[in-house]
């Protein structure tokens, strides 16, 4: 039914919403009868509470309209945990990780993996990366599909598939090593 679909459908966008309030509340709008331990465990699933700790209120930091004081890759990881706080069975990521930066990325990454577990997941990501450990990874150019199957056999298939990972690897390689070359 409708309602089933709504009530276990979540969805992580490019964008994320945040609505006036603490970050406390923008993450409990995931699940509106969530304990603060519950809320705390979510951020810390999916890296946020790394920030949220060092806010001069913490959970209780009011994030301004829209989320105007926090950085777009905070917003995205606030998105994730109220992501894992509702516990979904069926989620949909739609480019989530491409308006963050490479460290955001990573933290992200980190609590990709809880919150794929155990969930029917679609994942459309320009950023390879993210799919990396997919099932399943369907490659679509102008509408169709052109390659189908995990990381490794698309990577052995060394199609369209592995020289976009490939491409972005070696980007990403050289973004870090300027990095720790300016340091």
């Amino acid at each position: 039914s409708l309602h089933w679909l709504q009530s276990n459908l979540g969805i992580v966008l490019q964008s994320s919403h945040m609505f006036g309030g603490t970050v406390a509340e923008n993450i409990r709008y995931g699940k509106l009868d969530a304990s603060a331990s519950e809320i705390i465990e979510a951020a810390k699933k999916t890296g946020a509470d790394h920030f949220i700790a060092d806010m001069e209120k913490g959970y209780d930091t009011p994030v301004g309209e829209g989320g105007s004081s926090l950085s777009a890759g905070q917003k995205q990881l606030i998105s994730f945990a109220r992501a894992i706080l509702a516990d979904p069975k069926i989620l949909v990521m739609d480019e989530a990780t491409s308006s963050v930066d490479t460290v955001t990325e990573r933290y992200i990454q980190q609590g990709l993996d809880e919150l794929l577990k155990d969930r029917i997941s679609l994942v459309i990501a320009h950023r390879l990366s993210t799919i990396r450990n997919a099932d399943r990874i369907l490659v679509v150019e102008k509408g169709a599909i052109i390659e189908a199957g995990s990381h490794d056999e698309l990577m052995k298939h060394e199609g369209r598939y592995f020289k976009l990972y490939t491409q972005q690897s070696l980007s990403e390689f050289s973004l870090s090593a300027d990095s720790w070359s300016e340091e």
